[in-house]
């Protein structure tokens, strides 16, 4: 995000003339934008600052990696306003700190501090404010050094794995552990490993 904020969210107004109806398409819409992210072609890191509020936490929680500047905090007004998230929070958000947090953050308007959020799992790293775009850029260059079918399998088939059954879960991991370590490239990479081409773990 740009400016003081990465997002502080919805503009309100916009609520005091629509129906239920435009209500529904609207969240829909919303959907389908953060869907984008979350199931698109490359991983997503998000870098935070100052406020992550309402609409603004349910972007970050669609990015695959959440980089925090110690500026960052996290609401959802939503409760105290009368009226509930629709841009995918109650699905997305509940994974990452749980559904008796986001509750907690709803029915008491509680703010959430970065070193809070960073404990319980809003983000993955957190760091002093004005560095976080340079860690992102890091993690970014990682993770794309990954083969494209590791990232892809993160990507759209962990979060689905989560949600399955556990025996249609596994089966859903034994697929595509036998699809990605069929393709060339982990052949290859496994090859360099086992001849010690390969950096080995934390290198």
């Amino acid at each position: 995000g740009e400016g003081k904020h990465f997002s502080a969210g919805l503009d309100l107004s916009e609520l005091t003339e629509r129906d239920a109806v435009q209500g529904v398409l609207h969240s829909r819409m919303w959907h389908r934008a953060l869907d984008k992210i979350q199931f698109g072609n490359v991983p997503v890191v998000a870098v935070l600052h100052g406020a992550c509020v309402g609409g603004g936490l349910e972007l970050a929680s669609a990015c695959h990696i959440r980089v925090a500047e110690a500026s960052a905090f996290y609401a959802l007004p939503e409760g105290q306003r009368g009226i509930f998230v629709g841009g995918g929070a109650s699905v997305r958000l509940p994974k990452l700190i749980g559904m008796a947090r986001m509750a907690d953050m709803m029915f008491t308007g509680r703010v959430i501090t970065s070193g809070e959020g960073n404990t319980i799992g809003i983000t993955q790293y957190l760091v002093e404010d004005g560095k976080g775009l340079e860690k992102g850029i890091e993690l970014a260059t990682k993770i794309s050094g990954n083969a494209g079918m590791t990232n892809y399998a993160l990507m759209h088939v962990l979060p689905r794995i989560v949600d399955a059954s556990q025996d249609q879960a596994l089966m859903m991991e034994s697929l595509v552990a036998a699809i990605a370590q069929n393709t060339p490239e982990a052949k290859a990479r496994l090859k360099q490993f086992l001849e010690g081409k390969a950096k080995k773990v934390g290198e």
